[in-house]
């Protein structure tokens, strides 16, 4: 089940909130945990008892850690049991296929196996359950005696799969408090819900089809500005499909009483690969640093081994496959590139820093999507080649998508926001409703309606 889709917005939704607000605060955190659960086992019938481990396993670990924090050794030995376990199934169901295909090629063996299907969301929430054994053992935390609310916490049907990342020291005081709820955020959360629905559904869905159509020519029979429009399109189909996921994330969450904290910030006006990795997607940059990167030694030693880690593992964390390393890879050149002497540069011009970031972004989506090398190298050439460089197919798309293109460019920048900010509350709501009710003609007239990060 989608966000965007018509048996979530007409049906789960509102029967789950009408439910959880006619319910006593004691026991609503109970019924939205209730409600998660049915909310996962509607796509992951099997996995919801996968997710359910996770939550036993962690929830039990905490409390041990907890009852020997003055017993160093059982301390210790508890955290490593839960990190084994978590990344052990994580590993299983996620890269297990490309292990055992890259020992076949490198021992030219036939190891003859059937991978199995990636649990929707086990990225997402293994992260958050693991983040809050680790925070116990630092005594960052206090541990969360009640199943239940640790439970909701773990299964949170907003946040649940596809982020974003949810520690629970972020939500900690919400979850403990049974007054979360306000009327002001409820109504944030409807706006903020329905701005994610038209990202998601007339700038997402649009860009996604136009990739997806472009994608069925092989490079060789596109025009040079055939494949930059077909790798702009994808560049802005993933920001708008995640960014608006989150959006209607944290809509949600806030519905409820969560507040969860932003996961992107504009990225694409940014002004270096550095900068621009402060604002897209934040919470997952936020857990490498704070449980990868700084136990690693950070800034203090061995900095640049340690980045090189964090890359290869964000790569990772996106997919098992080559493709996603090499992508993590790319963005770490280039991060020690502007850390060793480019930030100097960039900082002169704000229009050369721009479109450096958007060609080095641009680039780095194209090793991201197309994970055939082949396929890859003969995309990029045709992107620098000055042979066939328009062509009809150019013309005629670009002549029918050239109003999403420009939608896309100026909700890539906070220029809407800030025309928001200045008119009155009333022309800001209208505009809004009446964008969601186009989004919901979309959806009942259009089958095409994936979410990008399920896959991750």
């Amino acid at each position: 089940m989608v966000f965007s889709s018509l048996i979530f917005i007409f049906f789960f939704l509102p029967i789950t909130l009408f439910v959880y607000y006619i319910s006593p605060k004691s026991i609503r955190l109970a019924v939205l945990f209730i409600a998660s659960l049915l909310f996962y086992a509607f796509g992951e019938p099997l996995y919801i008892f996968l997710m359910i481990f996770s939550t036993i396993l962690d929830y039990t670990i905490g409390l041990l850690i907890d009852k020997y924090r003055r017993f160093n050794h059982l301390k210790i030995t508890f955290l490593i049991i839960s990190i084994l376990i978590n990344l052990c199934m994580l590993g299983f169901f996620k890269y297990s296929n490309l292990i055992i295909t890259s020992l076949n090629s490198m021992f030219n063996i036939n190891i003859n196996f059937s991978p199995p299907s990636l649990p929707i969301g086990i990225s997402f929430y293994t992260f958050q359950t693991l983040s809050y054994t680790i925070d116990v053992f630092l005594n960052k935390i206090n541990v969360q005696k009640n199943f239940i609310s640790f439970g909701a916490y773990v299964s949170l049907f907003p946040q649940l799969i596809a982020g974003p990342i949810v520690t629970y020291k972020s939500v900690e005081e919400d979850i403990n408090n049974k007054n979360r709820e306000t009327i002001s955020l409820f109504n944030y959360g409807v706006t903020r819900f329905m701005e994610g629905i038209c990202k998601k559904v007339i700038i997402a869905n649009n860009m996604g089809y136009l990739f997806d159509t472009l994608m069925k020519l092989s490079p060789s029979n596109m025009s040079t500005l055939t494949s930059w429009m077909c790798i702009f399109s994808y560049f802005f189909q993933i920001y708008f499909d995640f960014s608006g996921y989150s959006d209607m994330a944290i809509g949600l969450g806030a519905m409820f009483g969560f507040k969860f904290n932003e996961n992107f910030n504009y990225p694409y006006t940014s002004k270096s690969v550095t900068e621009f990795w402060r604002r897209w997607h934040i919470s997952l940059g936020s857990w490498f640093r704070n449980y990868l990167y700084i136990p690693l030694g950070g800034n203090r030693r061995n900095k640049y081994f340690n980045l090189f880690i964090v890359w290869m593992f964000t790569g990772l964390w996106h997919g098992a496959n080559f493709n996603f390393i090499l992508w993590g890879i790319y963005f770490f050149i280039f991060i020690v590139i502007e850390k060793l002497f480019l930030l100097k540069f960039l900082e002169n011009s704000k229009i050369l820093s721009r479109m450096y970031l958007i060609l080095v972004v641009l680039f780095g989506w194209c090793i991201f999507v197309f994970e055939d090398f082949n396929y890859l190298k003969e995309f990029v050439l045709k992107m620098l080649s000055l042979n066939n460089f328009i062509d009809r197919t150019f013309m005629y798309y670009f002549s029918n998508f050239i109003i999403y293109f420009g939608i896309s460019i100026l909700f890539s920048t906070p220029i809407m926001k800030n025309i928001k900010l200045k008119i009155p509350h009333i022309f800001s709501r209208v505009f809004i409703i009446i964008g969601f009710l186009v989004s919901i003609s979309f959806i009942v007239n259009s089958s095409f309606n994936p979410f990008l990060y399920f896959r991750f």
